[in-house]
């Protein structure tokens, strides 16, 4: 899975609109292999990640769990954490 497609279920707030596409483009971006498409493939690329986009904002309203719902800030320092470790940041 690519690495920059980030979690998005059971967060508060929820997930944006803006976090829900940038998680589709990336997909699409990764299964096609086109980081820009060109003219031709534009517009498959586009309603691609339209539907992909589409496929996870649904999935996202139907999901339900038990778990307390995830703060980003914390998230994100755990990221941040694992990547210092991972790559010897200091």
């Amino acid at each position: 899975m690519c690495r920059n497609i980030r979690t998005l279920h059971n967060f508060e707030p929820p997930a944006t609109e803006d976090e829900v596409h940038a998680a589709a483009v990336q997909y699409v971006r990764k299964i096609s292999g086109f980081t820009k498409p060109s003219q031709v493939n534009a517009g498959p690329f586009d309603r691609a990640v339209e539907a992909i986009a589409a496929a996870s904002r649904d999935l996202l309203a139907q999901l339900q769990t038990n778990a307390p719902p995830k703060d980003r800030a914390v998230e994100a320092e755990k990221a941040r954490a694992k990547a210092r470790v991972r790559y010897a940041v200091g």
